[in-house]
């Protein structure tokens, strides 16, 4: 019996591209969750098992205890693959204890949370040379000054904590055009408890943000990867990619590589850039440690994350691999970029003859699947359900 791959949180359509990813594979995938509210990525026809567990936040060590009893029941460790943030923050937070268990590419405790906490990261992105935008503290000596004067208005409000932030506040950043409307989203990070700082907007449309994503073995050395360019996201300006094409973008295979490999990192990891309109530059603004949203497009293009982490973690490493050149196909979320249309729309920033001439490219979808179409049915049966729900309780 081989090693079975379970994955964290299908209730999003991340966990739906790993099930089909390492599915498609023959591998024996297992849909782990702590509740069955809108878990379509369980639907899929390449999910082998399916397994509620206790909360990851609210019940973290009941959940840490049903992960570890399920794997001490199987023949051979199972790979683990988080696909959410804070799923992530957990498994990192008790790595070690969760390596006795299961197969986990990371092996230093924390690095992880410091790649996702926007704090550290900063630190690491200096100290190794790499660009990141212009930052004030809001402690720092002469704060409203330095604001004004370094910074500029607008300016973004942004988390360390950001998986805290977002599900406080359903969004990324607080962008500020004055300095009431900075003590106002001040005040709000402080009412709920968390820390941020502020930030200087990098000139440039949503198509300036660039990826890097890439998978480091256990040497810590690049053996996959690819470069992306983002088109359109959502909330727009500052959210989730809907619309992202695969772009060979050699200068931030230099950057990424560099970095990751300079901290020593493993697995798969995706750096986000944006690229200055007015300079050129790259500029370092998150990473995603955990399976990115348009891995099903990364899979399109022959980079298969999943897998290569589940089969170097057996110990049978697939070759290395770079895509190199521009595919022009796109990871497509209509669901969302339909939403996100409207307000580029709406705000000016793009005509719709733009969005149409930018469908015309081969795609990878974000859910539909002609040879899985369940998940699509039960994540549509959802959306009406709620829809539906809440117009009967207006």
């Amino acid at each position: 019996m081989s090693h079975k791959a379970v994955i964290l949180g299908n209730n999003y359509y991340i966990g739906l591209s790993a099930i089909r990813s390492l599915g498609k594979e023959g591998v024996h995938t297992v849909a782990m969750d702590y509740s069955e509210e809108d878990r379509y990525g369980a639907a899929s026809k390449y999910c082998n098992e399916k397994i509620i567990v206790p909360h990851y936040q609210k019940e973290t060590e009941k959940f840490i205890e049903a992960l570890i009893d399920y794997a001490k029941k199987q023949e051979k460790k199972p790979v683990l693959i988080p696909c959410h943030d804070t799923y992530l923050e957990v498994i990192d937070a008790h790595l070690h204890e969760i390596k006795k268990y299961y197969l986990i590419p990371q092996t230093e405790q924390g690095l992880a949370t410091k790649v996702m906490n926007k704090d550290t990261l900063h630190e690491l992105a200096v100290k190794h040379g790499v660009r990141v935008p212009e930052t004030v503290r809001i402690h720092e000596p002469n704060f409203k000054q330095r604001v004004e004067e370094e910074i500029k208005f607008p300016c973004l409000v942004k988390p360390f904590d950001s998986p805290t932030f977002v599900r406080v506040f359903r969004k990324k950043i607080f962008k500020v055009y004055n300095m009431q409307e900075l003590e106002e989203a001040l005040e709000q990070a402080k009412q709920a408890n968390l820390e941020v700082f502020v930030q200087r907007i990098i000139p440039g449309f949503d198509d300036h943000m660039y990826t890097f994503d890439a998978y480091l073995n256990q040497e810590s050395k690049v053996t996959h990867w690819t470069t992306c360019q983002k088109l359109r996201q959502y909330p727009i300006n500052f959210g989730a990619s809907v619309y992202t094409i695969q772009k060979y973008t050699p200068k931030l295979f230099e950057i990424g590589s560099n970095f990751l490999e300079g901290i020593n990192y493993k697995g798969f990891a995706e750096i986000e850039f944006k690229k200055d309109e007015e300079t050129g530059e790259f500029y370092l603004i998150e990473i995603n440690a955990r399976i990115t949203n348009f891995n099903h497009l990364l899979y399109k293009v022959g980079l298969n994350f999943p897998y290569i982490t589940y089969r170097e973690m057996i110990g049978e490493p697939l070759e290395p691999k770079a895509v190199t050149e521009t595919t022009n196909r796109a990871f497509w979320y209509g669901y969302e970029d339909l939403l996100a249309v409207k307000g580029y729309v709406q705000t000016g920033q793009l005509k719709i003859g733009e969005v149409v001439k930018s469908l015309f490219r081969p795609k990878a979808y974000a859910i539909w699947s002609i040879r899985d179409p369940k998940p699509a049915i039960a994540f549509t049966k959802h959306r009406v359900g709620k829809l539906l729900g809440g117009r009967k309780r207006g």
